[in-house]
């Protein structure tokens, strides 16, 4: 139980979740105690714990991914906005254009909504495979726009790219192996179009992170000086050099530290000089991704935080490009950045309701022993009653002595199953005690600093790790996570999340905390009244990296809209995953398998094990089920 304060206030619930340090003006918690979402940056909002009653009222049951447009359209402006303010104070001569990696998330309506944000600032995309292209080139109806094409390239692939051309598209391949300029040239000469062609580079530059491989000499993917210098020679001897328009370079994504930033773009830049002068007219530089976001909000170079914010992002690259490319007296190029990451993050929410919980804290002593109870746990009991703050630490390992011998005669068949469960009782009563005792101490041993999250509750929540948060469970990425209700209320119970996947892995035991992160969230006493968490800034990565553990599919998603006056709109609702849907992901096919259920039951009226009645009650509950949501439902 967490420690109690006299007054409590909704802006100890925002300290507390640091919603301040993370929300970047879109998330706020309200006087009433319930979590504000400002799309637009501004003074509109409108009320989480409403929008989920809403979506529960038109019959959308949780969990579900919640998606506002007004967020993804603030972000694009603000990215434009801010490399604009920079382009102004350093007098840089050339156009920022930013692209969005189509790999940060593929789903269709974060496409069509980026094309429609993007179209007053020419923003494109980036593509990596043939699928992306394919997408990519439906949504692209601006001829001032980049579609910049990385990855492997087969045949196919760099076909469709020359007919995007032939279409008016301002479609760029990157080579990223040597082998790929050949098939550019074979092919752009078998169809009679010319491409536009960049070259990616391999940095000596690496940058910090979790993501940091795609950089660096030893990088996957990209060219070598010496390479970049051949790709030059053999543009020049098929006498197309004229093609070679961008150099393209990306040291990772969620760069936390800014001085990476500024050492990437300087090497970049004295690359592109070479380029220019060797005679190739270049005339765009693509900076790759890796604008991070501080999911934790601590404003630091750590891997789930940033020690910058956007202003300075922009800032550090337009000063040193300009610094070094006067330096070498070279125009300056068009800019681009593929910033996924920082353009989706904040667009997704994902709310979930808690369905059970299990609790370990026992404060109230068990019942008196018997005087024939065995002696351990009279032992157990000695404990008890010796145990203060000065021998907590020595009590502690009593315990553990008498409940770990306790458990090894219980293996002997010595112990009772009942004399067990009350030793169980005992010891976690003084597990309890002695985290009380904690606060306490001057100084509080380690051993003892592991107890609140040894005691921590068990909260149940209808969610599934590994479809909707993998990289929480893949990666330990770290999410902000909160009650979007309820925050008037002082939180008393220190918890850890379970998903329903019945695997030892579904569970979340690392939450962001005002300045550090814990091992247990603060959360609410469980109710009648639903109790509803959201984690936020999932945007990113989450909306196609989730697999069907359980056979749990995609979450229900709803789309709304916040006008200026702050009135709501729902915009779009897309079911979730059907039980029949996963199924069939998964190679069965579900009519097959209802003409064998129906089978079985024909089978068992012929036979007189049920009747026509029960028959058509259990083809009716067998057909419901598979059109269910895979989720459970109130």
């Amino acid at each position: 139980m967490l420690p109690g304060k006299p007054d409590w206030t909704v802006e100890d619930s925002a300290e507390l979740y640091g919603i301040k340090n993370w929300g970047a003006d879109y998330f706020s918690v309200s006087d009433s105690g319930e979590v504000l979402v400002h799309p637009h940056a501004n003074g509109v909002s409108v009320g989480l714990h409403a929008i989920a009653k809403g979506l529960i009222e038109r019959g959308l049951d949780m969990p579900v991914l919640l998606r506002f447009s007004d967020i993804l359209d603030s972000r694009i402006k603000q990215l434009h906005e801010s490399f604009a303010r920079s382009i102004a104070e350093f007098g840089y001569q050339g156009h920022y254009r930013g692209v969005y990696p189509i790999k940060v998330n593929q789903q269709q309506q974060v496409l069509e909504e980026i094309a429609r944000f993007g179209a007053r600032y020419h923003h494109g995309f980036e593509a990596g495979s043939k699928a992306e292209l394919i997408a990519a080139i439906a949504f692209m109806k601006d001829s001032e726009a980049y579609l910049v094409c990385n990855g492997y390239k087969d045949e196919e692939f760099v076909d469709l790219g020359l007919h995007a051309r032939q279409l008016g598209i301002r479609c760029i391949y990157v080579v990223e192996s040597p082998s790929e300029l050949d098939l550019i040239i074979a092919r752009s000469r078998k169809l009679g179009v010319r491409p536009v062609i960049g070259v990616r580079l391999k940095l000596s530059t690496q940058a910090g992170g979790l993501w940091n491989h795609s950089g660096g000499e030893r990088s996957v993917f990209g060219l070598n000086p010496s390479q970049v210098c051949d790709l030059i020679d053999t543009l020049r001897e098929a006498d197309m050099l004229d093609c070679l328009q961008l150099l393209h370079y990306h040291v990772g994504s969620q760069i936390p530290n800014i001085r990476d930033i500024r050492e990437a773009v300087v090497e970049a830049c004295r690359v592109y000089a070479g380029l220019v002068s060797e005679g190739a007219p270049m005339g765009i530089l693509d900076l790759g991704g890796g604008l991070a976001v501080d999911y934790d909000g601590s404003h630091a170079d750590n891997p789930t935080s940033r020690n910058y914010n956007l202003d300075e992002y922009c800032a550090a690259l337009i000063e040193n490009m300009v610094s070094t490319l006067d330096e070498a007296e070279i125009p300056h190029p068009n800019i681009v950045t593929e910033s996924g990451r920082a353009t989706v993050a904040y667009y997704s929410i994902l709310l979930f309701n808690i369905l059970d919980e299990s609790r370990f804290e026992i404060s109230e002593l068990p019942r008196r022993l018997d005087e024939d109870s065995n002696d351990l746990l009279h032992n157990l009991m000695e404990v008890v009653g010796a145990l203060e703050t000065r021998n907590a630490q020595e009590c502690l390992h009593d315990a553990l002595y008498y409940r770990d011998e306790i458990h090894e005669r219980f293996k002997r068949g010595t112990v009772t199953l009942r004399e067990r469960a009350l030793a169980g009782e005992i010891f976690w009563h003084i597990v309890t005690r002695i985290a009380k005792l904690t606060g306490d101490m001057e100084f509080v041993p380690a051993e003892l600093q592991k107890l609140p999250a040894m005691l921590a509750d068990i909260y149940y929540g209808n969610f599934s790790l590994f479809q909707s948060l993998p990289d929480v469970w893949a990666i330990d990425q770290l999410f902000p996570i909160m009650p979007i209700h309820r925050l008037e209320e002082e939180p008393e119970r220190n918890v850890v999340l379970a998903d329903i996947t019945c695997d030892c892995d579904g569970k979340i035991d690392h939450f962001v905390g005002p300045y550090t992160t814990r091992d247990t969230l603060p959360l609410h006493k469980l109710t009648d009244e639903e109790y509803y968490l959201g984690v936020f800034l999932v945007g990113a990565y989450q909306g196609t990296l989730g697999d069907l553990h359980n056979l749990l599919g995609d979450t229900n998603v709803a789309t709304v809209q916040v006008d200026r006056d702050g009135h709501l709109r729902y915009t779009r609702e897309i079911a979730g995953d059907s039980v029949a849907d996963v199924l069939s992901y998964v190679e069965y096919e579900p009519k097959h398998m209802m003409r064998h259920i129906r089978k079985l039951a024909e089978e068992a009226v012929r036979t007189e094990r049920i009747s026509p009645t029960d028959r058509r009650r259990i083809m009716d509950a067998y057909e419901d089920g598979m059109r269910g949501y895979t989720y459970f439902e109130r």
